[in-house]
Order: structure tokens, then C-alpha cells, then sequence
């Protein structure tokens, strides 16, 4: 099958075309016809399965059939978790819309929103957003949504994850009803599938692979050491490898860049990027990953979401997530478009809970090996008394200086936000 077959038009096979591309993927395959037929999609994507040209390829398609009105009201919006995904996406429709007259923008916070205000009111036929940020310019009145013909939630599960769930629901209400729904997410969890039902019309359900499944050509590892001993393990690793584009995975901002400084004391050059980074640092961050003069880049696992690094060989989880899809994300970065990759996991004791749900949730045993120096002697118990301990001293620190140290925007779903 060609992408001429799917019955796209000659100015999207031509930008298509100038990409390079001629086969569509799976999920590209499946959904774009479906799409085109006017049907609800309820799809389950992996990251680097080519899903944003599964659902911009025929959105574009529609819009350009008809003629464009002068004040430009959007008629698509695309709502995503994520600065970086956001601006990923935009750069995806503006490179396949090229030779047709669509105007696309994006808004998303943690920046000046006044260019951002600007570009809306000059018109748009595409919008793509976070939800505070696109909540916010429109309760100023700076945009309507009341000729929306198409919505589109990305990495929908993400977006739950990160506590958007009721600024979800404040935008479904903003939007007329005579809509077509599109949801895409990596997983298919029971969140998922509830969401869907309130919004969703007989949708057509896409899977471009199995639901909860990792990449096939992704080499997965596990290597298991104390708490104590990652860091040396993780420097071994990528100085022995002679690694050269690396992204590991942290579960805290903290941790993200008490590790990056200890990679560039070993003369691995290395930058943290989370939610606590200014907008500015993050693409700093991503660019000299891209071109090289990053080694290693460390994230979080919201932070990381959206990011395109083609042909990314390593990813390492320095920390395991507590919750098993997160693993799929992150593994979910390597091995794309149809290359292999590494995806390696530091494992301490404390974390065996984790690989366990893991391993139900794939369906397979993970790989475990040794590295010499590094036997894993930490006793369970020891490392969960001196968590609770520490636990127990931070708790105590808080409640004598309550006014320091603590989150003022009230809670992780606030610093999730910022991510």
C-alpha cells in the first residue's frame, strides 16, 4: 500500500513525498481511512509508530476541500500533555500542510503567551495546545471554539497520568457537539476506556500493535546492583559502551540533576531537563542532544514525553517507574521507526516489586545480567528501614520550619503541571 492509495490529496502526497516517505505505517494504514470516513477513532499508538501523521495526514485532507473563511476560526484542535509533544506536533503539520494554505499554531505554558495571543487572533485552522494553556486564553476571550470540526487528544493516558482529567472535561464542554473524536494513547488502561465512553461515538478502535506491547527490535536488560553502586554502574556502562546519545530516566526532578552533574564530573557530558526547567534551558537541553555536543540527556518521565530523537540506540531506567506502563514509554523512545535499540535497567533491591508488575504486564521475563564489581548485597529490609527513616527526618524537618521546602503550588499535581 502507497500513501496515494489511502485517496490523500496531490498537495499532501507531494509534502509527503519531500519527507522522504512512501509506505504508511501500521497505525497510519489503519486509522487514515477510517479518519477520512468521518468515523470516531479510539487508537492505540506507541511513540515513533508515525501517529501524528496518522491523524494530521486526513484532518489536513478535509480541511483543504473546503474553502477557507477569512477570520480563520480553528476547526481542528489537537490536544496534547506536553510542551515538547506540542511543539513536535506543530512542526509535523506545518512540514506536511507546506503546499496547501492551512495556518496551524500552538500554544502551551511556561512561555510569553503574547506571540501566542497574536497568532490566534490573526486566525487559525489548527490548534494545537496544552490544557492550561489553552484553558486560560480562552477564558480571556482570545479564541472561540464553536467551529471546531475535529478533536484530537495525543498520549491521552499521559495526560491522565498528569492530573488533566477535569481540564478535560472543561474543554469537551467548551466544543459543539457535532464534532469527530479522535483519542490516541499508548495504553489502554480502564481511565482510558472510561474517558473514551463520555465523549467517543461508536468509535472505530486501531491497534498498530499489541495493546501493552514494547517494540520488538528493543533489547531489554536488567542489571542488578545496590542503590549505592548506580551511578558508577550507569558510568561504566556508557564509558565502556563509548556510548554516544544516551537518555536515562529518573522519577525526580532532584534526582535528574544530582545525576547529570555527577555524569559531567566523569567527563560525560550530560544536561537534566524536567519540569522545574525554564522552557529555554529544556530546548537548550534537547538541541545539543540532537547535534551531539549532549551525551547523555536525564528526564523525567513526563519531561520526556513528545521528544523526537530519531535513532535514539540507549535508553537506561537509572530509577524503575512504580507504574509498569511508564516502562513502555520510556523503552517506547528507543528502537523507533523500525531500528533496534537498548533499553537497560538499573535495578535495586527495593525495586523487585516494580520489574514484577513489569514482567505481568508484558508478559515476559525481563533479561537479567551481571556486571562484575557490582553484586547486589543490599538487604531489603535495611534499604526499607532507612527509607522509612528518612522518611520519618524529612517529615520531622517540615514540621520545624513548615514554611520551607514546601511545594506552594500545592501538591504534585501542580509540579506535574509544569512539566
Amino acid at each position: 500500500m502507497s500513501f496515494k492509495d489511502l485517496g490523500l490529496s496531490d498537495a499532501l502526497l507531494k509534502a509527503i513525498s519531500k519527507k522522504g516517505y512512501t509506505t504508511p505505517s501500521p497505525i497510519q494504514a489503519k486509522a487514515i481511512p477510517k479518519i477520512l470516513e468521518g468515523k470516531d477513532v479510539l487508537a492505540s499508538a506507541q511513540t515513533g509508530t508515525g501517529k501524528t501523521a496518522g491523524f494530521a495526514l486526513p484532518m489536513l485532507h478535509i480541511i483543504t476541500q473546503k474553502p477557507f473563511q477569512r477570520q480563520r476560526p480553528v476547526k481542528a484542535l489537537i490536544v496534547t500533555p506536553t510542551r515538547e509533544l506540542a511543539a513536535q506536533i506543530l512542526k509535523e503539520i506545518k512540514e506536511y500542510s507546506e503546499f496547501t494554505d492551512v495556518r496551524s499554531t500552538v500554544i502551551f505554558g511556561g512561555v510569553n503567551a503574547n506571540p501566542q495571543i497574536r497568532a490566534l487572533r490573526q486566525g487559525t485552522d489548527i490548534l494545537v495546545a496544552t490544557p492550561g494553556r489553552l484553558l486560560d486564553l480562552h477564558s480571556q476571550g482570545v479564541f472561540n471554539m464553536k467551529q471546531v470540526e475535529f478533536l484530537v487528544l495525543d498520549e491521552a493516558d499521559r495526560m491522565l497520568d498528569m492530573g488533566f482529567v477535569r481540564d478535560i472535561k472543561k474543554i469537551l464542554a467548551l466544543l459543539p457537539s457535532k464534532r469527530q473524536n479522535l483519542l490516541f494513547s499508548a495504553t489502554f488502561s480502564k481511565d482510558i476506556k472510561k474517558l473514551a465512553q463520555t465523549f467517543l461515538n461508536n468509535p472505530v478502535l486501531v491497534e498498530a500493535e499489541r495493546q501493552n506491547s514494547t517494540a520488538e527490535k528493543v533489547k531489554q536488560t536488567i542489571y542488578r546492583t545496590n542503590k549505592a553502586d548506580k551511578t558508577d554502574l550507569v558510568i561504566k556502562l556508557i564509558s565502556e559502551g563509548n556510548w554516544e546519545q544516551v537518555l536515562i530516566f529518573t522519577r525526580t526532578k532532584h534526582g535528574a540533576n544530582r545525576l547529570a552533574e555527577k555524569l559531567d564530573k566523569a567527563d560525560i557530558k550530560s544536561a537534566a531537563i524536567h519540569g522545574n526547567k525554564s522552557q529555554g534551558a529544556r530546548t537548550k537541553a534537547l538541541a545539543g542532544f540532537k547535534d551531539g555536543t549532549v551525551r547523555v540527556l536525564v528526564a523525567t518521565d513526563i519531561a520526556a514525553r513528545g521528544l523526537d530523537i530519531p535513532l535514539l540506540p540507549h535508553v537506561i531506567n537509572y530509577e524503575l517507574p512504580n507504574i509498569p506502563e511508564d516502562y513502555v514509554h520510556r523503552i517506547g523512545r528507543t528502537a523507533r521507526a523500525g531500528a533496534s535499540g537498548d533499553a537497560i535497567s538499573i535495578v535495586s533491591v527495593d525495586e523487585f516489586e516494580y520489574v514484577r508488575g513489569i514482567e505481568k504486564l508484558l508478559g515476559e521475563k525481563l533479561e537479567s545480567v551481571k556486571m562484575e564489581g557490582f553484586d547486589q548485597t543490599d538487604n531489603l529490609q535495611d534499604v526499607l528501614d532507612k527509607q522509612a527513616a528518612n522518611k520519618a527526618q524529612h517529615q520531622q524537618s517540615r514540621r520545624n520550619n513548615p514554611r520551607g521546602g514546601g511545594n506552594r503550588g500545592g501538591g504534585s499535581r501542580n509540579n506535574n503541571r509544569r512539566n
